[in-house]
């Protein structure tokens, strides 16, 4: 029982690492031993946001834009040099978009569906023979797809190609998972509720929005970086090697309990 939550050795690629979930899932990843590699668009966030997780294990950065071909082939050679294997890819990178929906462009689906999913198909396939090189029967490779409740229940807000991203993100993990399976490579996602990241800041830092917030959460909170880093860890140890095509909300019940 002592080993079954150890990630402590492995090789982890967290994608849109450099802040908001893709930060706390690259924290907890360091700070429980595991090697780690963040993304993110800008060079400068990347600088910094390696010097500040450097504190709490191994950790370095590479700036690559996924939303382009060049951006993921730029990425999957850096970490082919770096690691030489993959145990572990977070695809977390992403981007929302909201407008009224007789205002909503088609730029805003090109953009966000470009990133949150096209660029999720890409990445993995580019780095499928580092997940190959890592994996095992006892000890699978594998890939978490971020996911998000708003593709799961419908959601408040004016973001018609956001939900409907990461509901094809659900998809497509299953679709991965039934196909790469009988290789030892795991693929699930994880479909966060409402957490203290950018995209939330809005609501967050309005104490009236966000008591509005936790009081729609049946667990009464928003989530913490620990809730999100633990499920993360859940999935990539022994104890979640026998998982995969699963989409596991970590929404404190809201999409579970309507």
């Amino acid at each position: 029982m002592s080993g079954l939550f150890d990630v402590e050795g492995k090789t982890v690629v967290v994608t849109g690492g450099t802040r908001g979930i893709g930060s706390m899932i690259a924290k907890g990843f360091a700070e429980a031993g595991a090697r780690v590699i963040i993304s993110s668009r800008k060079a400068d966030a990347c600088e910094s946001a390696a010097a500040e997780l450097s504190a709490f294990g191994d950790v370095v950065a590479h700036p690559a834009d996924l939303s382009t071909p060049e951006g993921v082939a730029d990425l999957a050679a850096f970490v082919t040099r770096t690691f030489d294997r993959v145990d572990v890819l977070v695809n977390n990178a992403g981007a929302t978009w909201g407008a009224p929906v007789d205002e909503f462009p088609l730029s805003g689906f090109d953009k966000v569906l470009g990133l949150n999913v096209t660029s999720v198909f890409a990445l993995t396939q580019a780095l499928l023979p580092q997940l190959r090189a890592a994996a095992t029967p006892d000890d699978p490779a594998r890939v978490i797809n971020i996911g998000s409740i708003d593709g799961i229940v419908v959601s408040g807000t004016e973001n018609f190609s956001y939900g409907a991203s990461k509901a094809a993100v659900h998809m497509l993990t299953r679709k991965l998972a039934a196909t790469l399976a009988r290789e030892h490579i795991t693929v699930n996602a994880v479909a966060p509720g409402p957490f203290p990241t950018k995209m939330m800041a809005f609501i967050l830092d309005d104490p009236a929005l966000k008591s509005a917030v936790e009081g729609n959460v049946p667990l009464g909170r928003i989530g913490s970086p620990e809730d999100i880093a633990g499920t993360a860890i859940f999935l990539s140890s022994r104890a979640g090697a026998y998982l995969t095509g699963t989409v596991i909300p970590v929404d404190g019940g809201m999409s579970g309990t309507r």
